[in-house]
């Protein structure tokens, strides 16, 4: 009877073990995911550029992954307190986030955000910047705005100090040797308003501000900082056309997590992610917004994020 006790148990536990290895999945991944409902942290409040973008993308991830994207935004700090939160939660991949270009600039001004911290899935869209001066501006060209700028000093309004915006501005004037003089506001809305007002000679904001005023007549654009130009703006010159070097800001975004996110899962939500971009509702509310849906895969966007880090080591440091 003891013995076969034993051996009784014995093919139960063989059969236990047998059933944990077909469920487990991957080694690393801990089991077959996602099987529970994702969180994706916004480090704004709702109704605004990176809110909407992040529940256009959530809303097309849903039908690929089979469950839930839940959205919540926790803003604050210039989004540091959204990155932190992410930051500190199990590498799983159940809780990822929004990341915008700060999140490659909040470290040299004083917070405590680094992209060594973070596991980087993909980027999924870019705001270029655009300079724009008032319609009625004495400044026809971008050429003609460095050359003032090169003899007097020019007030260009920004999103904020320590912004992609005044980041832009102080780069330009790196570039060329221009004397300005950045202007804070509060978002790049208002330093577009500011621009309209006649407040200021110039303003840097993320295309789809720009495009809103010029399709109004209130504001000239004179340069996009991309690598090309804007199908919105078909007439208006890079900065490398117009010999400004390399002057390359947007206010891009990406999806991240937390440091050391095993390869399966980022796997799974790199692929899942590539294909929700080709969604045409995701496609539209980017697009709608004046901005462009921009792909790189896990790889290429860590190595992105990083280099903008260096890059705005430089600038704002």
């Amino acid at each position: 009877m003891k013995n076969r006790r034993f051996a009784i148990a014995s093919a139960v536990a063989a059969t236990a073990l047998a059933l944990g290895a077909c469920s487990g999945g991957s080694d690393e991944g801990g089991g077959d995911f996602p099987d529970k409902d994702i969180t994706l942290i916004v480090q704004a409040d709702a109704g605004g550029g990176s809110d909407l973008t992040s529940r256009a993308l959530a809303s097309a991830l849903e039908p690929i992954l089979d469950v839930s994207i839940v959205v919540e935004n926790r803003p604050g700090a210039s989004g540091s307190t959204a990155m932190q939160y992410v930051r500190d939660q199990e590498a799983d991949g159940y809780t990822i986030g929004f990341g915008p270009v700060e999140i490659a600039m909040l470290g040299h001004q004083g917070y405590d955000i680094d992209p060594d911290d973070f596991t980087f899935l993909s980027q999924i869209m870019n705001a270029p910047g655009v300079l724009s001066v008032p319609a009625d501006s004495p400044y026809d060209s971008i050429e003609e705005f460095v050359e003032a700028g090169q003899s007097e000093e020019l007030s260009i309004a920004n999103s904020g100090a320590g912004s992609i915006w005044e980041a832009a501005a102080l780069g330009l004037a790196a570039e060329t040797g221009m004397q300005i003089s950045p202007v804070p506001f509060d978002g790049g809305g208002p330093a577009v308003a500011a621009v309209i007002g006649n407040q200021v000679d110039a303003g840097v904001s993320g295309s789809g501000e720009a495009l809103a005023a010029m399709d109004e007549g209130q504001v000239k654009p004179l340069v996009v900082f991309n690598d090309e130009r804007l199908d919105d703006m078909p007439d208006v010159p890079t900065a490398a056309e117009a010999g400004l070097g390399d002057l390359e800001f947007g206010g891009w975004g990406g999806i991240y997590g937390p440091k050391d996110i095993p390869s399966d899962v980022v796997s799974t939500l790199e692929s899942a992610i590539s294909e929700a971009l080709e969604s045409e509702d995701y496609e539209k509310t980017v697009t709608n917004s004046g901005n462009l849906v921009v792909h790189k895969d896990a790889e290429a966007h860590d190595e992105f994020v990083h280099s903008e880090y260096e890059r705005f080591a430089e600038l704002l440091g």
